[in-house]
């Protein structure tokens, strides 16, 4: 089934809102946020506090992150979170996080995916792999019944410095497949919803973002709720 978020459908909700309309907000309607993919989303275990983006993003933690009091969504109006994402996800993967999802037009998606993907073959890959990778990512857009969706793009751990490479594949190799799924990511978003660059954000952040090498910490859930939190807090017709 083809998704019915495109820039289209984008183009109508700014309109209708220029216009005065009613937002759902205005409504008191629930708003839930779906968060499907990997780690990225899924990243509670990598922290002492069991904390997540998607939770964030809902209802901060005002104890642990003071300067996001009042910045979620729950503080301003009814929201929820239908928490999808698997640690470890690969694109194959993303069909089984569906699995009794209901047809909802009243909140956005969250989506991040390809770390896992370069991990296991795709920095290393001469074509075949991408292709495959953006042939499942376009099948699972399509049939996802909730949106828009929000992409975000894969991070890089060594911050572009190659003598931190870690992957075992040759860095000018590893970084061209980084960038071209990076690439993939912002090609289905055009077409889905609106693409997060986390990568950029993460770039301009430190070692601290990061544990295990690859995982958010703490402060890298933030982080990932930082990235997302403008373009979630727009469709929920909040500031």
């Amino acid at each position: 089934m083809a998704s019915g978020w495109t820039r289209r459908g984008f183009g109508a909700l700014t309109a209708a809102l220029a216009a005065g309309g009613k937002t759902w907000a205005q409504e008191g309607r629930m708003f839930t946020i779906h968060t499907f993919g990997d780690s990225i989303l899924d990243c509670a275990r990598y922290n002492d506090r069991g904390v997540h983006p998607g939770q964030l993003i809902v209802r901060n933690d005002d104890s642990l992150f003071p300067d996001f009091r009042g910045r979620d969504v729950a503080s301003q109006r009814p929201a929820r979170l239908d928490h999808r994402a698997v640690d470890g996800a690969t694109v194959e993967g993303l069909a089984s996080q569906t699995r009794g999802l209901a047809p909802d037009d009243s909140g956005v998606a969250l989506l991040t995916i390809g770390g896992n993907d370069l991990l296991r073959g795709l920095a290393s890959d001469s074509g075949p792999g991408l292709r495959r990778f953006e042939s499942r990512l376009d099948v699972f857009l399509r049939g996802l019944r909730v949106g828009p969706v929000l992409i975000g793009t894969v991070y890089d751990p060594t911050f572009g410095d190659d003598s931190r490479n870690f992957l075992g594949v040759e860095a000018r190799v590893a970084r061209a497949n980084h960038r071209r799924v990076n690439e993939v990511l912002a090609a289905a978003a055009s077409r889905h919803g609106a693409l997060v660059d986390i990568h950029a954000h993460f770039l301009t952040g430190d070692p601290s973002w990061y544990v295990h090498t690859i995982e958010p910490s703490l402060r890298g859930a933030s982080e990932v709720r930082r990235a997302f939190l403008p373009q979630v807090l727009a469709h929920a017709g909040l500031r």
